[in-house]
C-alpha cells in the first residue's frame, strides 16, 4: 500500500488521523474539526471549493433541518406530547422506556426513512427524560440505533440499500451474464439477516448498552445550575384532558422537579394528595418545583395558572404568550407593594404566575404577596416583554423560559394532517424526500401551526453544520486514491482464505469506510472491489454485495458513520468515544452474524 500510494493519498490519511484524534480528544466543537478537515485538504486542491462545501446543499442535510422545523411545529401544536404518552405509556424507567419505544421505532424504520423518524422523536425522547430525571445521554444513542437497526430489514428501510441495489442495475446494465447474481433485491429479501440483526441488537440495547452509555447533561443545558423553586397554583378547565384522572393516570406522580403539594376543591384544601384522588373540573393544583417543570404544565390543555381575576385563558389570546422570569432590582418602585395594589398587569401588561425568593417558596395568592428586592417572578408576558424591559431599572434582569412558548392545541387536527402527508410522500419513490419535507414544513408555516421566527430558530445548526461538515473528507478519501489503496491491500491479505474469510474482510472494510467516511460512501467505494474479488475467485458475487448493504447501513461505531447518528451527537452530549464503546461490540457481534447467515440465505 505505501509504495504504490500517491501523496495526496498520504496527506488525506494523516488529516483523517488528525480529525479522529481531535474528536476523540474533544478538542473543539465537532463542527468546527471536520470543516477544518475538509480546509486542509482543499488547501491543497486534492477537492474543490464545492466538494469542501458540498454537504451542506446535500439533499440529505436539507432534509434534515427542514424536519427540525417539522419536529418543533408537532411540538408546538401538542402532538409531540400526544405521541410521547402514546410511545412512552407509563415507563417510569429508562429500561421501560428503552423497550416501549423499541417496537414502533424499528418497525417504522423498516417501511420509511430512518432520518426522519429520529428527527421526529428526538423533542419527545427529551420531555420524557426531563420529566423523569433521566440524562438524555442515556437513551438518544439507542434511539439512533434502533432506527439504523430497523432500517437493515427491508430494501427501502435506508437509502444506503437503494444505492447499492441500483449499482447492480447499473453493473447489469454494462454486463448482461452477470444479471442472475445480480438480480433486483426484493423487498423482503434482506430481513432474513435484518430481523436477527434487530432483535440481536435490540437485545444488546437492553442489556449491555445500559452498562456503557454515559449519563450526561445535554447541550442545551435543561437543568439549570442553580435551579429556582416557585410554588404555583394551576386551574382545571373543562376541556381538560386530567379531568376523571387520578395522579397516576394523569403522570403528575414522581415528576423530576416537580411535587404536586395540595388540590384546592370548592375552598376545602386537600393535603396530601392520595394517589387516588380523581382530578374534577375547576380543581386548582398546587405545584412546587423548577421553572422547567413549570413549562410542561403550561403545555397541558385546560390547565391554566390562576395568576388574576383577569388572566385569559383562551387558546387563541395565550398563543401569542411566553413565560419570563424578572428579578426585582432594589430601585424597582415595586418594593414595598403588593401585585395587587401595585397593579402590576396594567403597569407592564403581563400576569405573575409565582414568585420566588431567597432560596425558598412564597405561599399564599398571588395578589397578596409584597414584593422585595431580589424576588424572582415567573411571568406570563407577551412575546415583546422580555426585549421591550430588557434595560428596565425596575428589573435586575429579564430572560425568556426556554420553550415555554403556550401550545397551539387548536391547530393539532392541521398538523396531524400534514405529518400524515409528510409519510405520504416519504412512501411515494418518485417524491425526493427532501421535497416531501420542505413541502410541509412550509405548510407548517403557512397554516399557522408554527411562526415564522420560531421555524428558523427551532433548526440546530450545530447538528446541521457537522453534518454537512463531514462530507468533504469522504470525498478527499475517495478523490486521492486514498479509500481505494486501502481496500485493494487488506483483501490482498486475505484472498488465499477462501470465501468466507474474504466475506468477512469485504463486511469489515465497508464497516470501517461507513465509520470514518459515510454508509453511503463506503457502500459506492466497496461496490466495484467486492465484485472484482467475486469474480475473480469464481463464486457468486451475490453475499458479497449484501455484506456491503449490512455492513454500510449498520454502522454505531463512530458518530460519522451515519446521518442519526450525527443528528443526536450533540443533543445528547456525547464524545467521539462514547459511540467507540457502545457501538463497537454491537459493530462486532453484527458482522459475525452476518458472516455467519448470509451464506445460508445467499449461498457462493
Amino acid at each position: 500500500m505505501g509504495v504504490g500510494m500517491s501523496w495526496e493519498a498520504w496527506y488525506t490519511l494523516v488529516v483523517l488521523l488528525l480529525v479522529i484524534i481531535s474528536l476523540i480528544r474533544d478538542w473543539g466543537p465537532a463542527d468546527a474539526i471536520l470543516l477544518g478537515g475538509s480546509l486542509l485538504c482543499g488547501f491543497v486542491q486534492i477537492i474543490t471549493p464545492q466538494d469542501v462545501f458540498s454537504g451542506f446543499i446535500n439533499p440529505g442535510t436539507l432534509t434534515i433541518g427542514a424536519l427540525f422545523i417539522v419536529a418543533e411545529a408537532m411540538r408546538e401544536t401538542g402532538v409531540l406530547d400526544n405521541i410521547g404518552r402514546w410511545l412512552f405509556g407509563r415507563a417510569d424507567d429508562e429500561k421501560g422506556a428503552l423497550i416501549r419505544i423499541m417496537t414502533p421505532v424499528a418497525g417504522l424504520s423498516a417501511f420509511f426513512n430512518n432520518t426522519p423518524i429520529v428527527a421526529m422523536l428526538m423533542p419527545a425522547v427529551n420531555d420524557w427524560c426531563r420529566k423523569h430525571n433521566v440524562s438524555p445521554s442515556r437513551l438518544l444513542m439507542p434511539l439512533s440505533f434502533i432506527a439504523i437497526l430497523g432500517g437493515t430489514c427491508t430494501l427501502i428501510g435506508t437509502s444506503t440499500n437503494l444505492a447499492v441495489d441500483g449499482l447492480m442495475f447499473d453493473e447489469v446494465q454494462l454486463r448482461p451474464e452477470l444479471a442472475e447474481s445480480l438480480r433486483p433485491i426484493l423487498l423482503f429479501e434482506m430481513a432474513w439477516v435484518g430481523v436477527p440483526f434487530a432483535l440481536l441488537g435490540g437485545g444488546y440495547l437492553v442489556f449491555i448498552a445500559p452498562r456503557l452509555l454515559p449519563a450526561r447533561r445535554d447541550m442545551m443545558g435543561q437543568v439549570e445550575a442553580a435551579p429556582r423553586e416557585y410554588l404555583a397554583d394551576m386551574k382545571i378547565e373543562s376541556e381538560c384532558r386530567l379531568i376523571g384522572q387520578d395522579l397516576e393516570e394523569a403522570g403528575l406522580r414522581n415528576l423530576a422537579g416537580l411535587f404536586l403539594t395540595e388540590i384546592t376543591r370548592r375552598e376545602i384544601t386537600i393535603s396530601p394528595v392520595p394517589p387516588d384522588t380523581v382530578m374534577q373540573e375547576g380543581d386548582v393544583l398546587t405545584f412546587a418545583g423548577l421553572v422547567s417543570s413549570m413549562v410542561d404544565l403550561e403545555r397541558i390543555q385546560g390547565l391554566v395558572p390562576v395568576a388574576d381575576e383577569n388572566y385569559e385563558v383562551s387558546a387563541f389570546e395565550r398563543r401569542s404568550k411566553q413565560l419570563c422570569e424578572a428579578v426585582i432590582s432594589p430601585r424597582s418602585p415595586l418594593i414595598g407593594h403588593s401585585i395587587k395594589y401595585a397593579d402590576f398587569r396594567s403597569a407592564y401588561n403581563s400576569a405573575v404566575i409565582a414568585v420566588h425568593r431567597g432560596g425558598g417558596r412564597i405561599r399564599g395568592r398571588i395578589g397578596d404577596i409584597v414584593l422585595r428586592a431580589g424576588d424572582t417572578l415567573l411571568l406570563q408576558t407577551g412575546n415583546r416583554f422580555a426585549r421591550v424591559h430588557h434595560n428596565n431599572p425596575d428589573f435586575y434582569l429579564v430572560s425568556k423560559v426556554q420553550g415555554a412558548r403556550a401550545v397551539r392545541h387548536e391547530k393539532m387536527p392541521i398538523a396531524l394532517a400534514l405529518m400524515v402527508l409528510l409519510v405520504i410522500l416519504m412512501a411515494i419513490p418518485q417524491v425526493p424526500i427532501v421535497y416531501a419535507a420542505f413541502s410541509v414544513a412550509g405548510l407548517l408555516v403557512a397554516t399557522r401551526c408554527i411562526g415564522a421566527v420560531e421555524a428558523r430558530e427551532s433548526i440546530d445548526w450545530p447538528t446541521i453544520f457537522t453534518i454537512g461538515a463531514s462530507f468533504g473528507i469522504g470525498v478527499a478519501l475517495k478523490k486521492s486514491g486514498a479509500a481505494l489503496a486501502i481496500a485493494d491491500q487488506f483483501v490482498a491479505i486475505v484472498g488465499g482464505l477462501g470465501p468466507r474469510a474474504v466475506l468477512l474482510s469485504v463486511y469489515l472494510l465497508t464497516s470501517l469506510f461507513a465509520a470514518i467516511v459515510s454508509s453511503k460512501a463506503s457502500a459506492v467505494l466497496m461496490f466495484p472491489v467486492a465484485l472484482a474479488i467475486a469474480l475473480g475467485m469464481d463464486v457468486d458475487p451475490r453475499p458479497f454485495v449484501l455484506a456491503i448493504m449490512f455492513a454500510a447501513a449498520s454502522s454505531f461505531s463512530t458518530p460519522l458513520g451515519y446521518p442519526t447518528n450525527l443528528m443526536i451527537y450533540g443533543p445528547g452530549g456525547y464524545k467521539f468515544t462514547d459511540f467507540v464503546r457502545v457501538g463497537l461490540p454491537l459493530n462486532i457481534l453484527l458482522m459475525f452474524i452476518a458472516v455467519w447467515l448470509i451464506p445460508i440465505a445467499w449461498p457462493f
